[in-house]
């Protein structure tokens, strides 16, 4: 199965948390926390369409000035999800800047943040820069039947509430189903590869009729009055599997219930990037700043059945003895780590 989601931990293992996800052929992104961004181009960030912030420590929330810069005069409307009070952190960060210019742009930024509660609906709030980003006030979230929070794309987000000392949430982004054009199978139908592939793969996402018609075109300038051709003829050219998963764990205390609730958001993901700033031998240490150690990261990994595990967040004190440290989350993983690459 050619994957659809490509994660990307921006700043290796020992640096400050950040996730950047893409998904193939898919115009959005999403990030998971904004400690550095710097490895990310404008475009890359023009594409972000949720940022997942986990909580606001400074080395999860310093830079995100560097992805609202390039937002300011466009049209755009980035959604942010996170723990309680980051509405009124969003605001008080946006206030902190002059804008009394802004009748001058007419493109609106529009920040829509949603904050997750121990339980729903959750408040969500809304600010504009046509407004100086003052705070208004938006109807409550309440999840979907699976408990997503929201949706990019294919994409369905969900998250779940951990103790920090202070709330900090986790993610997991799925995909509903994977979808995969058969090549050979479209080779031998003699049609040609190209965009219109996304709108037979929506369609069948979808559960369109037979009877719906699919424009095929090879480059978008032939898109109008393409020839259209019935889904039911079509349906055998995309293969269906079980989507991917990704989830995200940083920053929680090795408790019982925080393990609960870890294991279960984690639970079947493809990739599992989770924090690991401790050795074993320091667990007293990890447990007075209520963060995880090798030991913790690698069970929680392997009671939720993840594929793969990418630990991050590893603390300055064991600088060189990285190795040491992937032995012991093996070790408690039950199987080698798939090397950075």
């Amino acid at each position: 199965m050619r994957p659809t989601l490509h994660p990307r931990l921006l700043n290796g293992r020992t640096g400050d948390p950040a996730v950047f996800v893409e998904a193939m052929h898919a115009p959005g992104a999403v990030l998971f926390d904004c400690g550095d961004l710097s490895a990310l181009s404008p475009g890359h960030l023009l594409r972000v369409e949720a940022l997942c912030v986990s909580h606001a420590h400074m080395d999860h929330w310093a830079d995100l000035d560097r992805l609202l810069r390039p937002l300011v005069g466009r049209e755009k409307t980035l959604r942010l999800v996170g723990p309680p009070g980051l509405a009124a952190r969003l605001h008080h960060r946006m206030r902190s800047y002059t804008w009394n210019l802004v009748d001058r742009i007419a493109a609106e930024l529009v920040l829509e943040v949603t904050e997750v509660h121990p339980a729903p609906p959750f408040p969500r709030s809304r600010l504009r820069l046509r407004t100086a980003f003052a705070a208004e006030e938006m109807p409550p979230l309440a999840p979907g039947p699976d408990g997503a929070l929201l949706t990019v794309g294919a994409l369905r987000l969900h998250a779940a509430l951990l103790d920090h000392g202070t709330p900090s949430l986790g993610f997991a982004l799925r995909e509903a189903v994977h979808l995969n054009v058969w090549r050979s199978r479209l080779d031998a139908a003699g049609l040609p590869t190209g965009p219109w592939l996304a709108g037979l793969k929506a369609a069948v996402a979808a559960g369109l009729a037979d009877d719906h018609p699919v424009p095929v075109f090879a480059r978008p300038a032939e898109a109008r009055g393409a020839p259209r051709r019935p889904l039911g003829a079509l349906r055998d050219l995309v293969g269906v599997s079980p989507g991917q998963r990704i989830a995200y764990l940083t920053d929680f205390a090795d408790t019982p219930a925080n393990r609960a609730a870890a294991i279960d958001l984690a639970r079947g993901a493809d990739t599992l990037f989770i924090e690991a700033p401790f050795l074993a031998a320091d667990a007293a240490i990890a447990a007075d700043r209520m963060h995880l150690t090798t030991a913790a990261a690698g069970v929680i990994a392997r009671a939720a059945g993840v594929r793969r595990v990418e630990p991050f967040h590893l603390s300055p004190r064991y600088h060189g003895q990285e190795a040491a440290w992937i032995s012991e989350i093996e070790a408690a993983f039950g199987r080698p780590l798939v090397p950075q690459g």
